[in-house]
């Protein structure tokens, strides 16, 4: 009898074992799953360098203080990661006790930002405080990882709406022995049934034969017997977990992820111990939030979103959509290196992806839709100017509530008597700090907006502009002399409505000539760019400014009207000798885009901006900051 129920209880444990090690297989793949299909990468799809590497980052997020009652969950976005809790069952002071392991990289991201959402709504629950912490700071001022408090702030109103309490600490550092004794001890923990932190000959054999390692099932019995010095049959797991630690560093046993499966790259022991320590830990950590998401407006969203999302009405991902696919844009913040999602009205896209990614709408285009256009851009911008379309501005400003800072607003909102007076809003001196200012050999980004670099036109038509017959002389108009910019550098930026619309001079010289270009209003929104049944910068409305300049010979620079967009309006005129950074025009209404060309070979455009770029993926910049440097006259790293 004693026998077979030590061998039931043997069968029983193991099958608990597998099971567990199943679940975790099953969750993670679920997981990888979705990376995948988001390009977001598994949870080490690109190999880090031991100099880059800063180890692994613990982070809690315990729960929160909030100024009313409601159900409560947490996103946490880190680089183009971001994870979500579950809803918690307290109203007022939530706790969520949940726990994400960031993989932290020299020149990584290090900006985190929690987001706190309300969730009594149906389709898409609603923001209500964020906040942001650098996590390098938090670990070198709180090395214990002691609790910490943030203040929740509205992305509205910048007012206090809570309290979040969070706890970070660096968890494996850079030496490769105490990581794989963290591991180990980690893994061991799994086969340890009772939890008092020893392990059994037969619990630690359950474990190696899960593995399925022959080399680990030959060294188990001499590693055990290694470990347990006093011959009695149990050993500390912390014992064992430095022996196998050791053995790892000599002869790899583990040579799969025992979570996903996945073969590990042996020779590179230091991403082999960074992928299984937050494999592992995707599937057993304690309340491990849910990962898989890109925004935390994704993660955010409700039943009604996750039904839509099943019948595929709407698709996130990250990088070119096109057709029925075309309903997320999502870019990457330039400053904290997170992916954020741009809003727009749902009624809007998919009248959109109706009009500019079909055949039908092609004809509807050649059929009148085009004059229907300008006649709606004509009306909206009389509209707007008007003193009732002052109403509109606060609900403009809470659809955008996260994405402008009236802070750097130069004039208070009551200054503004019409919509069209706000939308083309100045900022208060200083708000955009220009980049190496006395150096004319860096360019700057010309606008508030979501930017595309191309080192050639060529780059560009293969991973951005999909119309059937983008070129630079069609761009630039009969009018200008296209030679000096033939497979020339091309920079797209691209402005949506919440943007600050005054465009600024990217570098210095002398404006030669504007040369207007008449044609149609299309929208300029990226379900219309990449539609290969439109030309929208070759065809819309747009005024060409040629800028002479000593360091990177001529550049275009052309402002492109489109729907709402009636109107282009330049400060400046033919003659005049501009600074980098200066104001050079506004947009009315809408949004709106700014091309500028250089000439071949001019300009060394920074290396993020053509990588985001080369991944069709927009990156959110800001005026002033770097956009590359002049190949004539660069000498050196800026």
């Amino acid at each position: 009898m004693g026998n077979g129920s030590s061998r039931e209880g043997k069968e029983s444990r193991r099958s608990r074992l597998k099971q567990k090690l199943q679940r975790f297989r099953t969750h993670r793949l679920h997981l990888r799953t979705r990376f995948s299909r988001n390009a977001a990468g598994v949870v080490n799809q690109r190999a880090v360098t031991v100099e880059d590497f800063s180890g692994i980052a613990l982070l809690t997020l315990i729960g929160a203080d909030m100024k009313f009652k409601d159900k409560w969950l947490a996103c946490v976005s880190f680089g183009e990661q971001t994870f979500r809790t579950e809803i918690s069952d307290t109203t007022e002071k939530p706790i969520w006790n949940s726990e994400k392991k960031l993989l932290l990289e020299k020149n990584g991201p290090s900006l985190v930002r929690v987001s706190v959402f309300e969730t009594n709504r149906l389709s898409r629950n609603k923001i209500v405080g964020y906040c942001e912490l650098d996590i390098f700071d938090f670990v070198v001022q709180e090395p214990e990882s002691a609790c910490k408090s943030f203040d929740l702030l509205d992305p509205a109103s910048s007012n206090v709406v809570g309290t979040v309490f969070l706890s970070c600490a660096i968890e494996v550092e850079t030496d490769p022995v105490e990581t794989e004794k963290r591991f180990a001890k980690r893994i061991l923990s799994v086969v340890d049934y009772n939890e008092d932190g020893q392990l059994s000959f037969s619990e630690f054999s359950d474990l190696i034969r899960a593995f399925g390692n022959l080399v680990a099932a030959n060294k188990k019995e001499e590693l055990f017997r290694a470990a347990d010095l006093n011959g009695d049959g149990v050993v500390s797991i912390d014992e064992l977990a430095a022996l196998l630690a050791i053995q790892q560093e000599k002869e790899p046993i583990i040579n799969n992820c025992p979570v996903c499966g996945e073969a590990l790259q042996l020779t590179d022991k230091l991403n082999a111990m960074i992928h299984m320590t937050l494999c592992f830990d995707e599937g057993t950590g304690n309340q491990v939030m849910t990962g898989g998401f890109l925004t935390d407006r994704q993660a955010s969203y409700g039943w009604m979103f996750k039904l839509s999302e099943w019948t595929h009405l709407s698709t996130y991902d990250v990088g070119l959509n096109t057709g029925s696919n075309a309903s997320h844009i999502v870019v990457i913040d330039r400053k904290t290196k997170r992916l954020v999602e741009e809003l727009i009205d749902s009624k809007i896209v998919l009248s959109m992806r109706a009009i500019y990614q079909s055949k039908i709408g092609l004809r509807l285009m050649d059929q009148g839709a085009k004059e229907i256009l300008q006649r709606l851009s004509e009306k909206q911008g009389k509209k707007m100017n008007t003193v009732e379309s002052a109403q509109k501005i606060p609900s403009f400003l809470e659809f955008f509530k996260d994405q402008i800072n009236m802070a750097e607003v130069k004039y208070p909102l009551q200054h503004f008597k019409t919509f069209n007076e706000f939308f083309i809003r100045e900022l208060k001196p200083g708000a955009r700090p220009i980049a190496y200012m006395n150096r004319d050999d860096v360019a700057v980004c010309a606008a508030d907006c979501r930017l595309m670099a191309f080192q050639s036109v060529e780059d560009s038509t293969r991973f951005w502009i999909k119309g059937r017959k983008f070129s630079i002389r069609g761009l630039l108009g009969k009018n200008v002399n296209p030679n000096a910019f033939l497979d020339g550098s091309l920079v797209i930026f691209r402005l949506a409505p919440q943007d600050y619309h005054r465009f600024h001079v990217p570098v210095s010289g002398v404006i030669e000539k504007f040369i207007d270009v008449s044609g149609s209003l299309y929208t300029v929104n990226p379900i219309a760019v990449n539609s290969k049944y439109c030309n929208v910068f070759t065809e819309n409305k747009r005024t060409v400014a040629i800028i002479s300049t000593s360091e990177f010979g001529k550049v275009a620079f052309v402002a492109i009207g489109a729907t709402m967009v009636g109107s282009i309006n330049f400060v400046r005129k033919e003659g005049d000798h501009i600074k980098k950074g200066d104001e050079l025009g506004y947009f009315s209404f809408g949004g709106s885009t700014v091309i500028c060309v250089f000439e071949k070979n001019s300009i060394r455009i920074d290396e993020d901006l053509l990588a985001n770029s080369g991944r069709s993926l927009e990156t959110l910049v800001s005026v002033g900051m770097q956009l590359g440097v002049s190949t004539r006259t660069f000498a050196g790293s800026t």
